[in-house]
C-alpha cells in the first residue's frame, strides 16, 4: 500500500510517501516569512501552504519514483492546528483523492506525533509513555494501543515551543526560537542565571512555562536598568536549561 501524507497544521508545508510502513521520501518546506514577525501569522501561513503544497507533493513523488496513479490513499492532518492552514491541506487532499478515486484519510495531529515513534523504534511495544513536545503542545500520554490513550499531564499555559519563541523574542533572537536559543546557548554557562522551574518539587505531572517567560522579562529589565554587563550565551543557556 502506497500512501501520500500531507501536513499543513502550522507553518511548515510537508509531504511524504510511505509504502508498507517505510518512508520512501519526505520533504518539509519551512516558511521563513514569519521570521520578521517573531511568530506565526495564521493568514500568511495559509497563503504559503497554497503556494508551495503542490510543488512539495510533486517533488516527493519524484523522489520516491512513484506516480499519482500508484497511490492507494492520501493521508492529511485534520487537526488540531491553525484553521486556515489545515483547510489548505485538507482541501488539496480531498481534491486529489477524488480526482484519483482513492481514499482520503484525516489524521489527528497529536496521534501522528505519538505514532511517529514507531519510525525510529519499530520494536516499541504497548503500553508506553510518550512525552509529546511540539510547537503548540506539551503533554505526557500513556499509550495502551492504537486508539487507546490516556492523557496523564500537560502544560497549564504555554507549550515548550511557545516558551522558546517568546524567550527568543525577548532576547532579540530569530524565529523559530528553539534553534536560535540552542545556538546562542552553545558556549554559555547554564548555571549563570537561576531561572525558575515550575512543579519541580511537585508530584503533579504537569508543566508551566509562563512564569519562566515572565522571569526572563524581569531579569532583562533589571540588568538594563542597572546597566549590568551580561553574556547572551549565559542567559540563553540558563533559560534553555530551565525549560528542558
Amino acid at each position: 500500500m502506497i500512501v501520500l501524507g500531507i501536513e499543513t497544521s502550522c507553518d511548515e508545508t510537508a509531504s511524504a510517501i510511505c509504502r508498507e510502513g517505510k518512508i520512501l521520501s519526505s520533504i518539509t518546506w519551512a516558511q521563513s516569512i514569519h521570521e520578521q514577525f517573531g511568530g506565526v501569522v495564521p493568514e500568511m501561513a495559509s497563503r504559503e501552504h497554497e503556494k508551495y503544497l503542490s510543488t512539495t507533493v510533486r517533488h516527493v513523488l519524484e523522489q520516491a519514483d512513484v506516480t499519482c496513479n500508484e497511490l492507494d490513499a492520501v493521508a492529511v492532518t485534520r487537526g488540531p492546528g491553525l484553521m486556515g492552514a489545515l483547510l489548505t491541506g485538507v482541501n488539496f487532499a480531498r481534491g486529489l483523492s477524488q480526482g484519483l478515486g482513492i481514499r482520503c484519510l484525516g489524521i489527528n495531529h497529536i496521534e501522528a506525533h505519538i505514532f511517529a515513534n514507531f519510525i525510529a523504534c519499530p520494536e516499541l511495544e504497548y503500553p508506553f509513555l510518550c512525552l509529546l513536545v511540539s510547537g503548540g503542545h506539551t503533554q505526557i500520554w500513556q499509550v495502551n494501543d492504537l486508539g487507546k490513550y490516556s492523557l496523564l499531564g500537560e502544560t497549564r499555559d504555554d507549550a515548550v515551543g511557545e516558551a522558546f519563541d517568546k524567550g527568543a523574542r525577548l532576547l532579540g533572537l530569530a524565529f523559530p526560537g528553539g534553534p536560535a536559543i540552542e545556538t546562542a546557548a552553545l558556549k554559555g554557562d547554564e548555571h549563570a542565571v537561576a531561572f525558575p522551574q515550575a512543579f519541580r518539587k511537585s508530584n503533579e505531572i504537569e508543566f508551566s512555562f509562563s512564569g519562566l517567560k515572565t522571569a526572563l522579562r524581569y531579569y532583562l529589565e533589571k540588568i538594563a536598568k542597572n546597566k549590568t554587563k551580561v553574556i547572551l550565551s549565559d542567559i540563553a543557556a540558563s533559560y534553555q536549561r530551565s525549560i528542558v
